[in-house]
């Protein structure tokens, strides 16, 4: 068998499976990928790799004459196989013919290497301790809880048709309901599914949230906010983050040591920033680049 073709999750376990049907190492075959492997979408709808492993022709060995003629044209076999009382008659005359003309010495040109400068290191963003009062870095603090009382249903809408679509093709069954006014969005999604819609620690809904924030706002002046929920996930973990925020506090206030928060999204942030906002004894700000932006929280 001359070739193999062979499926795995990726290109080197395909070529590994072929390299044992062939029975040869990779240095004897030549491998064509025939399929990339791919991911799919959020994991499902994922592809095998495939390749075809073709073992390399055989090629011709040629003899040590062969390969001296091929890069010395002048080499001649009955000169090689003189005695050496024949290479001795050699006259001066026919030596001094042989001898080669003396080479230019090449200079090499000079190289001008241009002059390094110093690495300018990005500056680490840290956001002032707020005043009493005032709002945080991370925008106007919002609560999930408080809705604004003139939301109406919304049927047709551009988001509904967005997380249908999206839905059906992670293959999960959920209703989607939709509410709104000028200003704002309110997506709530219910059924069997949502723990899968959901993800660890809300990351999954956070990436729908923002996907569909951008197809709402394409092509519009006014901006509206977007939110996503299911199964009220949005309002049990602003209560957990107010509980983790106030829990934090104390321990600040006893220990008189500030306290780093593991990264969060702007969202989250704004909860633990407006649940700790009117705190006389400690105060909050926000350090660091997304994704790893962070809160601490440190006494005033």
């Amino acid at each position: 068998m001359d070739f193999s073709e062979k499926w795995g999750k990726d290109v080197e376990e395909a070529t590994r499976l072929a390299l044992i049907d062939l029975r040869l190492t990779e240095d004897q075959v030549n491998v064509i990928v025939l399929e990339e492997p791919t991911k799919g979408f959020f994991g499902l709808g994922s592809k095998l790799a495939k390749v075809r492993v073709e073992k390399k022709p055989v090629m011709k060995t040629e003899s040590r004459e062969e390969k001296i003629q091929k890069y010395e044209p002048s080499y001649r076999p009955e000169r090689a196989q003189r005695t050496e009382p024949e290479r001795a008659q050699r006259t001066e005359p026919e030596r001094a013919q042989r001898t080669e003309p003396e080479r230019p010495q090449r200079t090499e040109p000079q190289r001008f290497e241009p002059e390094k400068r110093p690495e300018r290191r990005p500056e680490k963003r840290v956001d002032r301790p707020r005043q009493a009062g005032e709002t945080s870095s991370e925008g106007t603090a919002f609560s999930i809880r408080e809705k604004p009382a003139d939301l109406v249903d919304l049927n047709d809408h551009v988001s509904e048709t967005f997380l249908k679509e999206i839905t059906e093709k992670m293959g999960l069954s959920l209703k989607i309901t939709v509410q709104g006014n000028d200003s704002c969005i309110y997506v709530e999604m219910d059924g069997r599914d949502s723990g899968t819609i959901i993800g660890k620690r809300g990351q999954t809904l956070d990436a729908i949230q923002y996907l569909t924030s951008l197809v709402v706002n394409k092509d519009k002046e006014k901006y509206q906010r977007v939110v996503v929920d299911a199964e009220n996930y949005r309002e049990k973990r602003e209560r957990t983050l107010e509980q983790l925020a106030n829990r934090l506090a104390d321990k600040v206030i006893k220990s008189r040591k500030s306290v780093r928060l593991e990264p969060m999204n702007p969202y989250e942030r704004k909860v633990i920033h407006a649940t700790l906002q009117s705190n006389p004894k400690v105060t909050t700000r926000s350090e660091g680049e997304e994704p790893y932006r962070r809160v601490i929280i440190e006494l005033k």
